[in-house]
């Protein structure tokens, strides 16, 4: 399973326990129902998922004959029968799907709509029954969608749920839309999320080691080589722990309190190290980017000009180790690069050469 996959497949688990939480606090209204069996028939890893957690959290009460671990027998127990209960079967249920390699793909949906049937009936039977017959069904899958740029592109993304997504540099993203979550999973670089805010189906964002949970705002996420920053230019989010980047030893991030963050805060994620600290930030510095700029307010020249070359065909090769230290300041445009070197000409005590393939800065 590739990083990837552990984060989308942590964002479902989350989702399962959620749905487990409000099934067992009291019957769901017709609108939650519909909700919830859609998401159980959307992909068999969400009734997966939702059966570990009633597995984890509790057994399964019997009710009638007990159900023989056959894969056949299952299924036509459940095909075959109205009222249905389950006793502690998570594994029978499961090892045979994942042991059947050469099973039929008419087995396969079979198999998936049974479990799909349990799932429901442990929790939500009454549900089940109470639901219309003429109702619509459920969309088959989530919709996926993948957007990327190249070393110095920059691209604005508008969403079918009618949130912004923004791509800087060098960004992978794969975002996801299911009949109860909204799923982006930075793969790489960095994104800024404009969410349009559906409080029946929450916008979360997988990233490296954090898990952000968008409270109806504007926010910035970039990977890093050893942590993720999140930066909120309006509203809130909350951010969690990624049980896919929490690192050897790290608890599950339901295990962990999540942090809470507003306009103008920022938070550096480590794997392995939870909580991270509450900064205050500039947003609007911390994103420039968004308006095809780099700004800097009494920064070291080695961060400036790793930024610059996040975006310039040409980098900037520091030469002096010293220099890497300089304080400097300024606003600079990332379609720009005659801007920037001169900028670098105007530095007291410094020399910049150009050469065919970089641009090289040493003290005089």
């Amino acid at each position: 399973m590739t990083p990837r996959d552990e984060q989308v497949r942590s964002a479902i688990s989350a989702l399962a326990s959620e749905w487990f939480v409000a099934s067992d606090a009291g019957p769901l209204d017709g609108e939650q129902a519909a909700a919830f069996i859609a998401w159980v028939q959307a992909s068999p890893v969400h009734v997966e998922e939702f059966l570990g957690v009633a597995a984890t959290v509790r057994d399964l009460p019997a009710a009638g004959a007990a159900l023989e671990p056959s894969l056949e027998n299952l299924l036509a127990r459940v095909e075959g029968a109205d009222d249905v209960t389950v006793r502690p079967l998570w594994n029978q249920i499961l090892e045979p799907v994942r042991r059947k390699h050469g099973y039929n793909w008419r087995l396969a949906g079979r198999a998936i709509a049974a479990v799909g049937a349990l799932a429901a009936i442990v929790l939500a039977v009454q549900l089940w029954r109470a639901l219309p017959r003429s109702a619509p069904e459920s969309p088959a899958g989530a919709q996926v969608l993948h957007f990327q740029t190249l070393h110095g592109q920059q691209h604005s993304y508008p969403l079918p749920d009618g949130s912004i997504l923004h791509l800087n540099t060098d960004t992978t993203v794969e975002v996801r839309f299911g009949a109860i979550e909204r799923l982006a999973v930075l793969e790489v670089g960095e994104a800024a999320f404009e969410v349009s805010h559906d409080p029946r189906r929450p916008f979360k964002v997988m990233a490296g080691s954090a898990a952000i949970s968008d409270l109806g705002t504007q926010f910035d996420v970039r990977l890093l080589p050893d942590s993720t920053l999140v930066t909120v230019l309006e509203g809130q989010v909350r951010v969690a722990p990624s049980a896919a980047g929490g690192g050897p030893g790290a608890r599950p991030e339901q295990d962990l309190a999540s942090v809470r963050l507003g306009a103008n805060q920022q938070v550096r994620a480590t794997p392995g190290a939870w909580p991270p600290a509450v900064q205050a930030t500039d947003a609007r510095s911390e994103t420039a980017w968004l308006h095809r700029q780099i700004a800097f307010d009494h920064e070291p020249l080695g961060r400036v000009a790793a930024e610059f070359n996040r975006y310039a065909t040409k980098p900037v090769e520091i030469v002096t180790p010293e220099l890497r230290e300089l304080k400097v300041s300024g606003v600079f445009s990332t379609d720009d690069p005659d801007e920037f070197l001169a900028f670098l000409k105007s530095l007291d005590r410094v020399r910049v050469d150009v050469t065919p393939t970089r641009i090289q800065v040493s003290r005089k």
